[in-house]
């Protein structure tokens, strides 16, 4: 209990200040409907209308959780308004994406830690990648991709395994990189070879690592695939329901997708931290 009692004070606070914020936002909405039809509104009329607007500005928490709910469990999940068939949609290419860039990742840390050339030439290329903003590279993949034929699901994963890729690779290396010298020539006075110490030492060490950056990599693959589904038009995916949100100014449909892209990035991170225990655990190096 003396665990949780501080998350729900932060949570209690946070919903608190987003209550202020909603019935400040909301109220001049109020005010200029008043000045309209020519008569006076006082603040106890305003706050319940601010709570209760169809396209508020800023949604009141407990309109965003109405909106989750029946997006959720208030939908048919193959309807085109349910969040858990677009949830899906998001999820396929976050998934594939996030596959991607995890064996692309852990083939260049091998890579960048038994050749010198590769760490002195792939590694900066790889940090400079990371200065490209999304926004900017996210279009010219999509369009270079169709042009050859290659659309749908692909392309978003290209985008979500270039967002991930790089938290890999840089755990990777620092992983593998981990073992002292004292190991390494403990090793070499057994005459071992370098895949003897790359199996035995190398990679049991990097196990921590590797995971930490799973957990970036796994939150970093969602937000590429909603990015790819922005200039794509989409009709399908959380992206696409920002996008018609954006749109039509539903605010309260914005901010229930982004709820529920959130939902799915703490879901996703807590399997890779679930994992990473079990694993860890039969390693012998978590209890």
């Amino acid at each position: 209990m003396r665990s949780i009692l501080p998350v729900l004070t932060v949570v209690a606070v946070i919903v608190a200040l987003w209550y202020g914020a909603a019935a400040a936002m909301n109220a001049q909405w109020v005010r200029d409907q008043a000045a309209r039809a020519g008569t006076e509104v006082s603040l106890a009329q305003i706050l319940p209308q601010t709570m209760s607007q169809e396209r508020p500005v800023l949604p009141a928490p407990h309109q965003v959780a109405k909106g989750l709910w029946e997006g959720v469990a208030g939908q048919k999940i193959t309807s085109k308004r349910s969040l858990v068939y677009h949830g899906w949609i998001t999820l396929s290419a976050t998934l594939l994406g996030f596959g991607i860039g995890t064996g692309l990742g852990i083939l260049l840390a091998v890579g960048i830690i038994h050749n010198r050339a590769m760490d002195q030439s792939v590694m900066p290329w790889a940090i400079a990648s990371q200065t490209i903003p999304i926004l900017a590279i996210a279009p010219m993949i999509i369009v270079v991709l169709n042009s050859i034929g290659v659309s749908g699901l692909l392309p978003k994963a290209v985008i979500s395994a270039y967002l991930s890729f790089f938290p890999v690779v840089v755990g990777m290396v620092k992983g593998l990189r981990s073992p002292d010298a004292m190991q390494l020539d403990l090793l070499s006075t057994y005459n071992a070879s370098r895949a003897q110490a790359f199996w035995k030492l190398r990679l049991p060490a990097s196990m921590p690592y590797l995971f930490a950056s799973l957990k970036v990599g796994i939150a970093a693959s969602l937000v590429g695939a909603i990015v790819g589904e922005l200039p794509t038009g989409a009709v399908a995916g959380l992206g696409a329901r920002l996008l018609s949100g954006s749109y039509y100014g539903q605010t309260i449909q914005i901010w229930s997708a982004l709820f529920a892209a959130a939902i799915v990035a703490a879901a996703l991170v807590g399997i890779v931290g679930a994992i990473q225990a079990r694993v860890l655990r039969r390693m012998g190096m978590a209890r």
